[in-house]
């Protein structure tokens, strides 16, 4: 038996095409002799019907109360030797974003590529080690705009609203279609 795991209107990830889609109509196949529909597919306007293991849902990725201290170190260019490229704003080294409290993991550079634009990538580097600040700055806002939207400035509003839109982009992931057992309705026949 196959019970509906999405509904109509419902946002949805189409992992095979690669876009989101909505659900314009849930299509339960019956069978004679059966009380529940033997499969259930999903119009989201692509041209076919697609099964529940096909799409996904936007979840919330909690990445805990605490992200760490999450810092820029300098690591020796071996490849190049400081005198090789004074146009470097710190000849000899290239900038390494530590995530990690053992000041290993989190993200690096190509030589080419901090080579090609090194004040470009310094500032990706410092702009990626602030995030985490930033992110509880815009958590803070979103958080107190909430607490009395009424009395917020409509500046503040707006701030918070796109405070929470950008939250949203980095906390949202996609997770699979839940469980047929634990689906909230079963589909009807239309």
């Amino acid at each position: 038996m196959a019970r509906a795991q999405f509904q109509k209107g419902q946002k949805v990830w189409v992992e095979c095409v690669g876009a989101w889609a909505q659900i314009e109509k849930v299509q339960p196949v019956w069978a004679k002799g059966f009380e529940e529909p033997v499969k259930v597919t999903y119009d989201v306007g692509l041209g076919r019907e697609f099964q529940a293991t096909e799409l996904m849902l936007p979840a919330e990725d909690d990445p805990g109360t605490d992200l760490g201290d999450w810092r820029l170190l300098r690591a020796r260019n071996k490849w190049q030797q400081a005198e090789d490229v004074p146009h470097h704003p710190y000849p000899g080294t290239y900038p390494v974003v530590v995530t990690d409290p053992a000041d290993w993991g989190g993200w690096r550079v190509p030589g080419a590529e901090y080579d090609r634009d090194p004040r470009r990538i310094e500032f990706q580097a410092r702009l990626i080690a602030a995030a985490p600040r930033l992110m509880d700055l815009a958590q803070k806002l979103v958080d107190t705009v909430a607490e009395s939207p009424d009395d917020a400035p409509p500046e503040s509003l707006a701030l918070a609203r796109q405070a929470r839109e950008i939250l949203k982009s980095v906390t949202d992931v996609l997770a699979p279609a839940p469980e047929a057992s634990t689906a909230p309705a079963r589909a009807h026949a239309a």
